[in-house]
């Protein structure tokens, strides 16, 4: 079955902080924006692997998540 998060990215100082939205345990850092997608993606299997292994409800991502203008 494929699923679909929503990842949200933050700059750090050290770089960016990566953290799924649906699913907010699976959170990691990198020095670039590229190294933090890659990072995030890794997270999500090792979380995935770790609930199967633990026979844990895997979260459904159902989060949308849009941009609201306003001027400041």
């Amino acid at each position: 079955m494929l699923n679909t998060y929503t990842a949200k990215y933050i700059k750090i100082p050290s770089g960016y902080m990566g953290q799924l939205v649906d699913w907010q345990e699976v959170i990691t850092e990198g020095k670039t924006l590229e190294e933090c997608r890659e990072m995030l993606q890794d997270a999500l299997n090792e979380m995935i692997t770790a609930y199967k292994q633990q026979k844990k409800e895997i979260p459904i991502g159902r989060s949308l998540i849009e941009q609201i203008p306003v001027e400041v």
